[in-house]
């Protein structure tokens, strides 16, 4: 699934959607975007960025609409996450939960990014 990217301040991050089964969740990951190895940066319509390594990770439950989603933070170094870059984050991470309880409500749990 493609990844969003932004750029912030002169670095790229990407926000990327998959489903986590473990969880029964959306995940929705943030990551410090990546350049695109040069192979595959020779490829048609082929982006600058790649997602790298997640460090937030928001798990939206799509199969109950009573767990609330939460959000995991992984980096073993200290780490700054701009505002902006932050804010973007939440409300994509707020749009996959609203598609999720719509989707559940209208008897659909797999609602896909």
């Amino acid at each position: 699934m493609p990844a969003e990217l932004r750029e912030h301040a002169g670095r790229h991050y990407a926000v990327q959607f998959h489903y986590a089964l473990p969880d029964d969740s959306w995940a929705v990951e943030l990551s410090e975007a990546v350049a695109t190895p040069y192979p595959w940066a020779e490829a048609p319509n082929a982006s600058d960025c790649l997602p790298g390594a997640a460090f937030l990770v928001a798990l939206v439950p799509d199969e109950d609409p009573h767990l609330e989603p939460t959000v995991r933070v992984y980096s073993p170094d200290e780490r700054v996450i701009p505002y902006d870059v932050m804010q973007w984050f939440m409300e994509l991470v707020a749009d996959q939960v609203e598609r999720c309880r719509i989707a559940f409500e209208q008897g659909e749990p797999e609602a896909v990014e």
